[in-house]
């Protein structure tokens, strides 16, 4: 049976609260007009009960101009801190502090001809665009106009909004780091001859051997050569840059944390004879949301969802035509190229059989209380330098897709919302960088699942290990959309993605090489085991997935447990997890015990297989490895495997159960991981600005069952304590055509201001898995609208 008895439960003492927020009385709505720079004709804002507000407007820009307008109104600051941190622009505002992180940042700037990309871009994508900027840079001006409407960060920090421009969604590519740290650190294991170590932590899927590409010289690759993609070599005093004050196991664990889950049922598995569509998002929580809802009507768009703040168009939701969901597809987008440069002259490096000049670029960054900072930026063939060592004749060019030509990724969600089916949608997909398992569900009954992101073609190598910037080993393009693993209208009737290695069976990958590192499996194994026991599913059954908090790990780790453990805790321990149903659940003991156990067990099984001489560069043991060891024992458990591992896990029982009552108390039946498991929303400087804390309480209090290996996916990161930092802050479930059925929640709220009644009025309906209607019917909105706001242009 599905686990959903904690969600379940909490929604009925919800809805009993006195007050709830469940049984608020519906306000008569109210109207009021403002006039505005950038909007082409009188643009309607409807605002429901939930806080949604549905767009009607007369054209496409004015469409995205009143999303534009609206994400601004909501999130001002967060739009303005990601453009800042994007364009290198942070020090003029904070000081010398942001000064390496700029000049990384604008290390990653597009310099090729911008208005050429513009150019290329369909046109009705582009006047879309063009209308969320203005409808941002309305906003700006209207709060120009009345201070007193400033986010409040605004007074506090003294500075003012940037302005946007429509050609900084060409420049912005934004850094990233990719894999190069695992090219690094394969090579420098392969030069201490340690290479079989690398699958400990990240085993390769599908199966795979290491080849080093020729004229790799691995003893001479260090972690210098990752030069600024290293966030320690851009520091920054506070978020959003915090990155860089985590260690590299932090770093790892999070990445790989960031993730989602998706699946769609066609009509003949569905209780209602529709399809339906379910997706959770699986990004940070502890911060402002990272969606924001809207609905978009014109005429020849009508599209709902959630969208990124900065990101014009809906990333997850539907149109009157198609439901679309997306979770993280896995492609290897980054290499680093080692190049040779020349012996006196490091402006050159040798590439193609001869001596080039780097392309050159010199900038200035304007500094808060400090002088202006010159800086020359480095380029071969369009690839950041991100290093060069000119004593040792070497320079370190990163190759990343989001650099190429055309990789205009802050233009293909428009596209993909103005799709009207199938088959233009996979040709909208064409414009979409990142990688992305995208889900589709139609009104006609037609379900489809396409990965979309650019692939580099590597003719010579795998991406696994850096390569010699000599020319051999070059990218020679991008692999087509329609080469992507796709399917359409599958016999099973149903299909999930949860960023598993999710290459088809008959998939040419050795050819067509995507990627080697994908997420642990737990995820979607779980989803899969219900989806294939349901015949008939149904909207609730999709809500209940969503919040399954059953373990998939936790299962494995019984199987393991001591036929005759020790005498004391780890008997105990022993005992209370054999009489588990292995549910993560908030008011559970035996989950509490489980994760400080596995806690344990991953610590003393690390210190027992790494080779020590390895411990530097592996930091952890991936999961699903450690227990496929643990199931298997080998001989790198020592001369008696079984009992070796038997010895491990009842260590581990042991030390468990004493950290339990340390955190717990002594008696086991007070134990709930709820009371360590906890989700609080913060401002992100307001650790270190105290009138940004005070003016910005946090949002706490919160119990939460699950783990990063549940669907309910709310990961942690031991090190920074046991309160939930990633999950789904934003979820969906899509009745494909009788769309008011839809349902969905946002946490903690639409704004990110505490003066908004929209700040946390989703918190509890968030904890409780109590997911709200998503209206989409005009009769719909109109019965539940709260608030009506005409957007008027100024004339002339």
């Amino acid at each position: 049976m599905i686990q959903r008895r904690a969600f379940l439960l909490a929604s009925a003492a919800l809805v009993a609260m006195p007050g709830s927020l469940l049984a608020k009385p519906r306000v008569k709505g109210t109207a009021r007009a403002v006039r505005l720079s950038g909007a082409r004709a009188a643009v309607e804002v409807i605002e429901d009960e939930l806080g949604v507000p549905h767009v009607r407007a007369a054209s496409l820009h004015d469409a995205f101009f009143g999303q534009g307008y609206l994400v601004a109104r909501d999130r001002l600051f967060q739009l303005d801190m990601g453009l800042r941190r994007d364009m290198g622009r942070m020090a003029e505002a904070f000081g010398p502090r942001f000064v390496a992180a700029d000049k990384a940042a604008r290390l990653f700037l597009y310099r090729g001809d911008v208005e050429a990309e513009l150019a290329a871009l369909p046109a009705d994508v582009l006047e879309c665009a063009r209308g969320y900027v203005a409808g941002v840079n309305a906003r700006i001006d209207e709060l120009a106009a009345d201070p007193g409407q400033l986010p409040l960060e605004y007074g506090i920090l003294g500075i003012s909004p940037l302005r946007w421009d429509i050609a900084d969604f060409v420049r912005n590519r934004g850094i990233g780091m990719g894999d190069a740290d695992d090219e690094v650190r394969r090579a420098q294991l392969q030069a201490r001859g340690l290479l079989d170590a690398d699958e400990l932590m990240v085993p390769l899927r599908p199966a795979w051997s290491f080849t080093v590409p020729d004229g790799l010289d691995c003893a001479a690759v260090s972690d210098a050569d990752l030069g600024v993609l290293d966030p320690a070599n851009r520091p920054a005093a506070f978020d959003p840059v915090q990155e860089a004050h985590l260690d590299a196991e932090s770093r790892w664990t999070d990445r790989f944390a960031l993730g989602s889950n998706a699946w769609t049922i066609a009509p003949s598995r569905s209780a209602t004879g529709r399809p339906i569509l379910a997706n959770d998002p699986h990004l940070g929580i502890g911060r402002a949301n990272p969606r924001h809802m809207c609905h978009l009507s014109a005429p020849g768009l009508d599209v709902i969802g959630a969208g990124a703040p900065g990101l014009p168009g809906i990333m997850q939701g539907h149109t009157d035509r198609f439901a679309f969901g997306r979770t993280n597809f896995h492609i290897d987008q980054t290499d680093l190229f080692i190049l040779r440069t020349r012996d006196g002259d490091p402006g050159r490096y040798w590439h193609k059989g001869e001596w080039k000049a780097f392309e050159t670029f010199e900038d200035e960054i304007l500094v808060k209380g400090a002088p202006t900072e010159r800086v020359t930026l480095r380029y071969a063939g369009g690839r950041p330098i991100v290093s060069q060592d000119a004593t040792r004749n070497r320079a370190v060019a990163f190759a990343t897709v989001s650099m190429m030509p055309g990789a205009n990724q802050r233009f293909a969600i428009i596209a993909i919302n103005l799709s009207k089916d199938w088959a233009s949608l996979r040709q909208a997909c064409k414009l979409h960088v990142s990688p992305t398992n995208l889900h589709y569900a139609d009104i006609d009954g037609n379900t489809g699942w396409q990965t979309i992101g650019f692939t580099p073609r590597r003719p010579r190598h795998d991406g696994l290990f850096p390569a010699p910037g000599d020319g051999d080993f070059d990218w020679t393009g991008i692999l087509p959309v329609e080469d992507m693993p796709h399917v359409y209208n599958p016999r099973e009737g149903w299909f999930a993605s949860a960023n598993q290695m999710n290459l088809p069976p008959a998939y040419p990958y050795r050819e067509r090489i995507i990627s080697f590192s994908w997420s642990d499996p737990f995820r979607y194994n779980r989803i899969a085991e219900v989806l294939r026991a349901q015949p008939k599913h149904r909207i609730e059954d999709s809500i209940a997935l969503q919040h399954d908090v059953q373990s998939l790990p936790a299962r494995a780790l019984l199987k393991l447990l001591p036929a005759s453990p020790s005498v004391g805790a780890a008997a105990q321990a022993a005992a209370l997890l054999r009489r588990w149903d292995c549910g993560i659940e908030a008011d559970s003991a035996a989950a509490l015990l489980y994760e400080m156990v596995m806690l344990s067990l991953s610590a003393t099984f690390y210190d027992r297989i790494v080779p020590a001489a390895a411990r530097d560069l592996i930091p952890s043991v991936n999961l699903s490895e450690m227990l496929r060891i643990l199931a298997s024992p080998d001989k790198r458990l020592g001369d008696d495997p079984a009992a070796a591992r038997d010895a491990l896990v009842d260590g581990a029982l042991a030390a468990g159960w004493a950290k339990a009552v340390e955190l717990g108390g002594p008696d086991p039946a007070a134990w709930r991981w709820g009371d360590l498991h906890r989700v609080t929303i913060a401002h992100s400087l307001s650790a270190s600005h105290r009138a940004i804390a005070a003016a910005f309480p946090k949002i706490e209090g919160g119990r939460s069952g699950g783990d990063g290996t549940t669907p309910m996916a709310r990961g942690f990161n031991a090190k920074r304590g046991f309160d939930v930092s990633h999950g789904a802050s934003y979820l969906f479930v899509a009745d494909v055509g009788a769309w008011d059925n839809s349902r969905f929640l946002l946490l903690p709220g639409q704004s990110a201001d505490p003066r908004s009644p929209h700040y946390r009025d989703f918190y509890p309906f968030w904890l409780a898995g109590a997911m709200q209607p998503l209206w989409f019917s005009k009769a719909a909105v109109d019965r539940h609208a709260t608030s009506r706001l005409t957007l008027t242009p100024v004339a002339g």
